[in-house]
């Protein structure tokens, strides 16, 4: 469940670079999320990705 919420914030975060400007701070925002969710995950010794 985390990693498929991380990896749809990672291809969020991709469409921010490639020209979706006004949305472009969130979805920065939302990749540190996903690097959090990954984090975490690899802390409590599930496989994170």
């Amino acid at each position: 469940m985390l990693i498929d919420i991380a990896i749809l914030l990672v291809i969020l975060w991709f469409l921010g670079l490639i020209g979706v400007y006004a949305l472009g701070y969130y979805i920065h925002i939302l990749l540190i999320v996903a690097i959090i969710l990954i984090i975490i995950r690899a802390i409590r010794g599930d496989n994170p990705l």
